[in-house]
């Protein structure tokens, strides 16, 4: 496979590599976690799993018995962007957050989205790592493929998984500076969580936007962020070994999404 880093790139080479390649662009947040993780979690992690993922791939291919062999894998061309470190994240500005309003995230989107199909690529994957920038991010990605010649994926990280989950807990999953992401910063970014990790206290009545009072409903109510402390979950149970089971978890299952829209888009 071959991989490399827009901003290591000559203009010259991101010509080339928008020929056949897939550009792909990582997005997060910049918002509260509790008291226990920093600011940039939602970044963090969302590359974390990208560069995890992106690792297998090379390893993979290395592993080929030759280029040209019938059974030999595909071996997709990613150009990686760095990552859009903001996110719509107006429900965190109660304790501190750097917002984009859905407009504006949407409006950058656009502008990265048309700047990559200028620039020569016909192919390009947006990874998530923020909740809160999930429908904006998939409303982009419909709204560009109506009006360029281009083929767009779109995915949370979280979402993806190689069905390999057993260190996982899907009612906390992925939650906001509760188990799961605690989880995988003590896998990730150990020195970053401030530990030891308090537990969270309980809640009455729980907040609707965790536990709405009825299957497919999406409740909000005004002020329950502030209400939890800014956490969904207790954290301090979190674990490293089991985090790290989770991000390689994710980053197969993104391996393996890279190798099937590569297939699907060519």
């Amino acid at each position: 496979m071959s991989q490399s880093r827009l901003t290591e790139l000559t203009w010259r080479e991101v010509r080339r590599a928008g020929e056949q390649g897939i550009a792909l662009l990582p997005i997060g947040s910049q918002e509260q976690h509790a008291g226990h993780l920093p600011m940039g979690t939602d970044t963090l992690l969302v590359e974390e799993v990208v560069d995890r993922a992106l690792a297998l791939l090379d390893r993979e291919a290395a592993a080929s018995p030759t280029p040209n062999a019938p059974s030999a894998p595909s071996a997709p061309e990613v150009v990686r962007l760095p990552a859009l470190p903001f996110g719509h994240s107006p429900h965190h500005l109660f304790a501190a957050a750097v917002s984009l309003s859905a407009s504006t995230l949407g409006a950058v989107l656009d502008d990265v989205l048309d700047s990559l199909v200028t620039s020569g690529y016909r192919r390009v994957m947006v990874v998530n790592g923020h909740g809160g920038n999930d429908e904006i991010m998939r409303l982009a990605v419909k709204r560009f493929a109506l009006r360029a010649r281009v083929t767009v994926a779109a995915c949370s990280y979280w979402t993806l998984t190689a069905g390999e989950d057993e260190a996982g807990r899907p009612d906390v999953t992925p939650g906001h500076a509760g188990w799961f992401e605690t989880s995988l910063m003590l896998a990730a970014h150990p020195e970053l969580v401030r530990t030891p990790v308090p537990a969270r206290t309980p809640v009455e009545p729980p907040p609707l936007f965790d536990h709405p009072p009825h299957p497919g409903l999406t409740v909000e109510r005004h002020g329950e962020w502030e209400r939890v402390d800014g956490s969904t979950d207790d954290a301090s149970g979190a674990d490293a070994d089991r985090g790290g089971r989770l991000l390689d978890d994710r980053a197969r299952g993104l391996a393996r999404a890279i190798r099937a829209f590569d297939a699907a888009s060519r």
